[in-house]
């Protein structure tokens, strides 16, 4: 019986190492924040295929969901953007991170950007990253969650994409330095272009690192088109943290 015990045990020990070095290892955890309020966030980590087999750091990028993937099902984070392409066998060289909004909450709630910022302060100090190099992009939802992170700690990011977002522009010259790619569906009838449009608008002529894509033909749905272009990710990790917020 202890030497069936034991095989067990390295069975499930070798798949869980194999498991771990494929590139798409997910792991959930509870992440509460110090706040007067505790805020619980499920999260899933993606580590790049050699992240296991090499010593140094590595890009983060966290992604910020919609608000049809919110709730309890950790899964449902997979459904869009990089989430669904690693799953699907897609490679990124770097780490992403995926949390969940919980049910009826919204991730530019200034309740969850400050967990947001927690949940990746924790990261940066327990997961080989490149300070320098942290990213953060969303879609709908996420897309506000990404630019309300962004203006809140501009320091922590060195490039930005909201697809089919928008922001609320109060203090929006936080923003100056932040290279932001923004997408947007010109037949949009969830979130109008005009979101995009209007940071935008209010950025080009003091952030010159701002650029703005809209699909003439396309609603709400820009995310597919926006993450299956592989430029995209090329133009996030040429930007480092700019040393003006050292």
């Amino acid at each position: 019986m202890n030497l069936i015990i034991k095989y067990l045990c390295f069975l499930i020990l070798s798949i869980s190492i194999l498991f771990s070095k494929s590139g798409k290892q997910k792991t959930t955890n509870i992440f509460s924040s110090n706040l007067s309020l505790q805020i619980a966030l499920k999260y899933n980590i993606y580590y790049p295929e050699d992240y296991f087999d090499v010593k140094h750091n590595y890009p983060v990028v966290l992604f910020l969901h919609g608000a049809g993937e919110r709730g309890s099902n950790i899964d449902l984070v997979e459904l869009h953007g990089i989430p669904k392409l690693i799953k699907e066998g897609v490679s990124f060289p770097f780490v992403t991170l995926a949390p969940q909004c919980p049910k009826f909450q919204y991730w530019s709630e200034p309740l969850n950007v400050k967990a947001l910022v927690l949940l990746l302060e924790d990261v940066l100090k327990n997961y080989r990253i490149d300070p320098d190099r942290v990213y953060a992009t969303g879609l709908s939802m996420g897309g506000y969650g990404t630019l309300a992170i962004a203006k809140e700690r501009p320091d922590l990011f060195a490039g930005i994409i909201s697809v089919c977002g928008g922001m609320d522009t109060t203090n929006i010259q936080k923003l100056n330095n932040m290279p932001i790619w923004l997408f947007h569906g010109e037949k949009d009838e969830v979130v109008p272009v005009e979101n995009s449009r209007v940071i935008y608008e209010s950025l080009k002529g003091t952030n010159p690192k701002i650029n703005f894509t809209i699909y003439p033909d396309v609603k709400h749905n820009a995310w597919d088109i926006t993450y299956d272009n592989k430029n995209i990710y090329k133009w996030l990790l040429e930007h480092k943290r700019s040393s003006k917020y050292y």
